[in-house]
């Protein structure tokens, strides 16, 4: 242990050191837009490998700041596949060299100062910069020219290099750790105990990523706006024709919202524009820029995937959506339900105690997992169920049994929600839209004061749902308002001077 005094190594569990960034930093002026470069340039090999590269990197920047519980993980293959056997070809061919080695008359120790030297190096990559007494300390206890000398000599205790180097790993761990390298020290044989220091050294050195993820990720939050704008404009740069697909998202938008501007908005839905993909009409009031990305946002919540490509400002964002989007499919789902069974059972029946809770159980459990092509053959299940726990409680209250023709329309009525143009399914899914839309406006914010009606089953999980697509929306607006403006100008007003302004977002 560490004396008092003494610098104290690092711990993977604790938070960031220092301060923020100051509100000049993060006030700084963002990247001017360019527009790109025509022709497209064609990119060589290295060019197309090193955009890949700033991809990715956007791509884990993106992540951490809005995947709280974003970690890094060790890639563990299936235990009977192709790759698991190689990998456990090789390491047993590995560790029986290695053990070979150890056991020879004299033994050689030419592997084992292999490794201790990639143990050094995992020691030292768990220090930080600070911490140069702890780095002196390994150096000379694992002096690699040093133990090469004692074993060339007959001199070298690879027990009291491993029980230096547990030590080492018992200040340096997280806690999570203590107890496995605690259980390392009960090792004898020196090539398991190699084997096993290996295996948690990696556990350990992916525990550091993750702290040092979780203590960048406020800065990253400060920055990332800026950072994303930079980097997606230095990718525009090098393929001009990336916005194609979020020009046509907004154009559709466009048309939708004009052609709805004199009557209430109906519920949006990707394949039901009532005009057809140009321009704006020009007989009606030019919307709002707003108001055009709102729906363009909303209509991604009923994106039908291998139709139309993904806007390309929210490639990164897809699956987040996507998850979004079958969760509010779900919501849907056991809403109808709900609001289908009170219709047929009445209020004295639906108000006994548990009785919705239990059927909005049976139905969630039987929707998990299943995508909306599957929702008929698990309405025709939850009919069943949900007529059971009907039947059951109508006994416990001493009310009559359904007549069988009441049983057969409570389940078939169920088992039609399935159909799209369902009218309790139209009617929930509008109302749910409705309440979500509220989440995505510029300051957009809401509450239970603000729940349509027949949603109070699902309150909880629509208030998650909201705050998450809010969350992706509000992100998605400051990093590329900028580029939807220059777009939505072109597409509402294609007659304006090219400098002209526009409201922004």
């Amino acid at each position: 242990m560490p004396k008092p005094g003494e610098e104290q190594p690092p711990r993977p569990d604790g938070g960031a050191e220092g301060a923020g960034p100051s509100q000049e930093s993060r006030e700084e002026e963002l990247p001017t837009l360019r527009p790109p470069a025509s022709p497209p340039q064609i990119l060589s090999m290295n060019e197309l490998l090193e955009t890949a590269h700033e991809i990715s990197k956007l791509t884990i920047a993106h992540e951490i700041v809005l995947n709280r519980d974003f970690k890094l993980q060790a890639v563990n293959f299936a235990p009977n596949s192709l790759e698991n056997r190689v990998k456990e070809t090789l390491h047993k061919a590995f560790w029986d060299s290695l053990k070979e080695q150890l056991s020879a008359s004299p033994p050689d120790y030419t592997q084992a100062i292999q490794l201790l030297q990639e143990i050094k190096e995992a020691l030292l990559s768990l220090l930080l910069p600070r911490h140069n007494r702890l780095r002196n300390q390994i150096e000379e206890a694992l002096d690699i020219e040093l133990i090469r000398q004692e074993a060339e000599h007959g001199a070298l205790d690879i027990h009291s290099l491993t029980v230096y180097i547990l030590g080492t790993m018992a200040m340096l761990c997280a806690p999570v750790r203590d107890e496995e390298v605690q259980r390392l020290r009960s090792l004898t044989d020196p090539v398991q105990l190699l084997r096993e220091i290996f295996r948690v050294l990696d556990l350990m050195k992916m525990d550091m990523l993750n702290f040092t993820i979780q203590s960048l990720r406020p800065h990253l939050q400060d920055h990332s706006v800026q950072y994303e704008r930079k980097k997606f404009q230095e990718l525009l740069d090098k393929l001009p024709n990336s916005l194609d697909h979020t020009t046509e998202w907004l154009r559709k938008a466009a048309a939708e919202v004009s052609a709805s501007s004199s009557q209430p908005p109906p519920h949006p839905a990707v394949n039901s524009s009532p005009v057809s993909q140009g321009a704006v009409s020009s007989s009606t009031a030019v919307p709002s820029p707003t108001s055009v990305l709102n729906r363009g946002y909303m209509n991604l919540l009923c994106w039908e995937p291998g139709q139309k490509e993904y806007p390309e400002t929210l490639f990164m964002d897809q699956g987040r959506l996507q998850e979004v989007q079958l969760q509010v499919n779900r919501l849907t789902i056991i809403a109808a339900v709900l609001l289908v069974t009170s219709s047929m059972c009445g209020s004295t029946l639906f108000g006994s105690p548990g009785f919705v809770a239990r059927l909005k159980r049976v139905t969630k459990v039987l929707l998990e997992g299943l995508s909306c092509t599957r929702y008929e053959e698990a309405l025709q299940d939850i009919g069943n169920q949900v007529l059971q726990e009907v039947s059951r409680t109508l006994s416990q209250l001493g009310y009559p049994a359904f007549t069988k023709d009441k049983c057969a329309s409570l389940k078939g009525q169920i088992r039609s929600i399935a159909d799209k143009d369902n009218a309790v399914r139209n009617v929930i899914e509008q109302r749910i839209h409705s309440f979500l839309s509220l989440f995505i406006s510029p300051n957009g914010q809401s509450s239970l004061k603000d729940l349509p009606r027949g949603l109070d089953a699902i309150q909880e999980e629509l208030l998650e749902v909201g705050h998450r697509f809010g969350s992706v929306i509000h992100h998605n607006r400051q990093v590329f308002g900028p580029y939807y403006s220059e777009i939505l100008k072109k597409v509402l007003l294609p007659e304006l001077e090219p400098d002209a302004g526009i409201d922004s977002f």
